[in-house]
């Protein structure tokens, strides 16, 4: 069951992350950026969400233990 949560966990902050990436690119596009400026802006919050995700989980890890 706990293998089940944590996949599924995952999955959901890949999803959320890819979605503020596409968010991102769209905006950076609608400003006037070219194409591989919004794509630079896109991978960099997507790096952004994961790595926030990873410190939140780091800092639950270490209140639960």
């Amino acid at each position: 069951m706990t293998v089940a949560v944590v996949l599924l966990t995952a999955a959901l902050v890949i999803v959320i992350a890819l979605m503020t990436a596409a968010g991102a690119a769209t905006l950076a596009r609608m400003d006037g950026a070219s194409y591989p400026t919004a794509l630079t802006r896109a991978a960099t919050a997507f790096a952004a969400v994961i790595t926030l995700a990873a410190a939140v989980t780091a800092a639950i890890a270490t209140l639960l233990g």
